[in-house]
């Protein structure tokens, strides 16, 4: 399936914030990219506002334009606040519990593991990052993939505390999502309402 493959650099000095993770040329210029990014921009409209939000989204979960559009509708479908609904849903996709369970350094780099047959759910590999894990569902490293050396410089040091929605079993190098995550424990600094004002134009 497409991805984004492009310079990450640029795109996160595009929202000023490292969201595809630590970054040192986002410390040295953190400014917008091009010929002008020094110069003071004109001011974005409303639309241009929302669409730069749905995009800074994307582009953290490394979601596509239909399948983000997909979320949404399911979002809306779903009994609860939809832009809350909309950020648990990409919580709960497969590469995203294994860069939150410390197995990868990126999403990027979960998704790779997924694709290529490193991770198993509920002791069964599967190869589909966009897979939507369920509550009691254990993510875990497959037997064979455990000895690979980006999984174990990726879980050196991690803390596994740092999302109370995740239980790391260190005996099957994996964890169980014990429930969806509240809004106020995602720490992507996304603000979906003004996505849901985009969409309901």
């Amino acid at each position: 399936m497409a991805r984004y493959t492009g310079p990450r650099t640029k795109i996160a000095r595009k929202f000023g914030e490292p969201i595809f993770g630590d970054d040192k040329t986002l410390a040295k210029k953190n400014y917008p990219p091009g010929q002008h990014g020094l110069n003071k921009r004109r001011k974005t409209s409303e639309y241009g506002v929302q669409l730069r939000e749905k995009q800074k989204a994307k582009y953290t979960y490394g979601v596509l334009e239909k399948q983000f559009r997909n979320l949404f509708e399911k979002a809306a479908r779903t009994k609860g606040i939809t832009g809350e609904v909309l950020l648990q849903l990409l919580e709960a996709r497969l590469d995203n519990v294994v860069y939150r369970l410390g197995i990868a350094p990126t999403r990027a780099a979960a998704r790779q593991l997924v694709l290529h047959r490193h991770i198993t759910v509920n002791g069964k590999v599967v190869n589909v990052a966009s897979y939507h894990v369920q509550p009691g569902d254990v993510v875990a490293v497959r037997e064979k993939s455990k000895s690979l050396e980006v999984i174990a410089d990726a879980l050196a040091g991690f803390n596994h505390s740092k999302y109370p929605w995740l239980q790391w079993d260190e005996t099957v190098k994996g964890g169980t999502l014990l429930h969806v995550p509240a809004r106020e424990d995602i720490p992507e600094n996304i603000k979906e309402q003004l996505i849901v004002e985009l969409y309901s134009k």
